[in-house]
């Protein structure tokens, strides 16, 4: 559970997420959020401001993002507002932005391992951050990772994870990728409204892409607004 809350004294917004102490997840969440995003700093991540313990429950506090995650845009319905396209590029290199830092600038390589929508969230300038560092992994520069458990949500799993159990920096940038996708595309991953040939994102778009018109499977909405060449920059990414 997440509720909203302010600091006493600064009347500062705050994000209080509440995690089961008696879940042995929800202690690994707790512990893995506080050993990686209670360090890092970067415009483009969800603060961590604190964190406690109350009661047999533990709990984070974060910087409050008044707009919500991500997904809440993508999928809302014509008569919604909805973003413009220069407005999801912008969100777009703002968390490439992120992973640069956590994979190339940090003294260590933080592998988010859940790269997707719902862990982007919207601040009120509509900057994106990146969030819910749950899952994550830290490794000194240059070290191999050794296998783990496969964790992280399905359709944003990279093959070779599945094979080797070995989260890499390669496997969080092939999540950015669909994440990319989906930013541009309007819709989600898997879609199983949608006719038999179009059911799958990244297949659809492989399909448009060696027929000639890669633009196909882009948002309808973003083909209208006069920037079909970044458009399509981004669809090949």
């Amino acid at each position: 559970q997440v509720f909203k809350g302010t600091l006493p004294g600064s009347n500062a917004e705050i994000a209080v997420k509440q995690i089961s102490q008696g879940s042995k997840q929800g202690m690994q969440e707790f512990l893995a959020e506080i050993s990686t995003i209670g360090r890092l700093r970067h415009p483009n991540l969800v603060r961590l401001q604190g964190y406690c313990r109350y009661k047999k429950e533990l709990y984070l506090v974060y910087d409050y993002m008044p707009n919500g995650s991500l997904d809440k845009y993508l999928y809302r319905r014509a008569n919604q507002d909805q973003l413009t396209w220069d407005q999801s590029l912008k969100i777009i290199k703002d968390v490439a932005s992120a992973l640069c830092y956590l994979h190339h600038e940090w003294v260590q390589v933080v592998i988010h391992r859940d790269i997707k929508p719902g862990n982007v969230l919207i601040d009120h300038q509509m900057n994106a951050r990146l969030g819910d560092f749950g899952l994550a992994k830290m490794y000194d520069q240059g070290f191999d990772p050794q296998p783990t458990r496969v964790a992280g949500t399905f359709g944003y799993i990279a093959p070779e994870l599945i094979r080797s159990g070995r989260a890499t920096t390669c496997t969080d940038v092939y999540a950015f990728g669909l994440f990319m996708l989906e930013v541009s595309c309007g819709r989600r991953l898997i879609d199983p409204r949608a006719a038999a040939n179009e059911v799958v994102l990244a297949e659809w778009t492989l399909y448009c892409w060696e027929n000639g018109d890669i633009l196909e499977a882009a948002s309808e909405r973003f083909r209208q607004e006069h920037n079909r060449k970044q458009l399509e920059l981004v669809l090949k990414l």
